[in-house]
């Protein structure tokens, strides 16, 4: 079967990578895409709240998702943060749009758009309650800033004069407030997040594959968290599931991930060039 090009956008690098590609092509029916949001559909910004999704984001989406047996965005956010910086809510073509947030342990479905999630773990509210003393002790560094997630306490470190040093100083103080109230830590770019144990990305996109007896996917992520769904698409792979693992590259040398470059098949060059690349693959299909 011949299939169709996505020139001018990249192809895969790696056989696997072509292999899943192909795949989504012959059978886009029955494929699955998934994206974390920040850094992947969403520019980074100095202040979360202020993120939103790249303008072509949705609207790439939108053309892809009723052809495909699945679209779902896996974050660290609470499902609801994500939805609505996202935009995505009553956007036409994205009635089967799933969102899962806080890693999975939330649940949003544009066909139902109500959040589902448990309660979280008395952990959490003590972290909430200790962590104002923990970073004075510490001595954290001014521009240090906590976000509030409901179900997990984020720490960033970006506004700080030097976001690497301030990382590094409040790294052993705060594993070791996690591992008092049984949290764990998720270590990303400037900023490390108290969170329950549990859930995760990959659980969370190897089950949403399954729920949609999907025989191909692809996930495109950019942080340290998304590592867990490159390794949920690599045994899927071993399980005859074809993949693609896509890294939205971040603008600076500085800020790359290099485990989630060498372990993808396909560099984009972040939300914009993400989304370039889905309406190429939507022209294609």
């Amino acid at each position: 079967m011949s299939l169709p090009p996505l020139s001018p956008s990249p192809e895969p690098e790696t056989e696997a990578g072509r292999a899943g590609l192909a795949a989504l092509l012959a059978e886009p029916a029955r494929a699955v895409l998934a994206f974390d949001f920040d850094g992947t559909l969403a520019p980074i910004v100095t202040d979360p709240r202020e993120a939103r999704a790249h303008p072509e984001a949705v609207p790439a989406l939108a053309r892809l998702a009723p052809r495909l047996a699945g679209v779902a965005v896996i974050t660290g956010r609470p499902a609801a943060d994500a939805v609505r910086y996202g935009g995505f809510e009553g956007a036409a073509g994205l009635e089967g749009l799933t969102v899962l947030g806080a890693y999975g342990a939330e649940r949003w479905d544009a066909a139902d758009p109500v959040v589902r999630a448990p309660e979280p773990p008395a952990g959490v509210a003590a972290v909430r309650a200790e962590l104002p003393a923990v970073l004075a002790e510490a001595g954290a560094p001014e521009g240090t800033w906590t976000e509030d997630k409901g179900r997990a306490l984020a720490v960033h470190t970006r506004r700080a004069a030097s976001p690497d040093q301030a990382l590094e100083r409040l790294r052993a103080p705060l594993y070791a407030l996690a591992e008092r109230h049984g949290l764990v830590v998720e270590p990303g770019r400037m900023v490390l997040e108290l969170r329950p144990p549990g859930a995760d990305k990959g659980a969370a996109l190897a089950g949403y594959v399954r729920e949609r007896s999907a025989t191909a996917v692809a996930y495109a992520g950019d942080d340290l968290g998304d590592l867990s769904a490159y390794a949920a698409v690599t045994a899927l792979r071993s399980e005859g599931v074809p993949g693609l693992l896509l890294y939205s590259a971040p603008e600076t040398d500085a800020e790359m991930v290099p485990r989630l470059r060498a372990e993808s098949d396909l560099r984009v060059p972040g939300p914009a060039g993400l989304a370039a690349w889905l309406h190429a693959l939507a022209d294609a299909l």
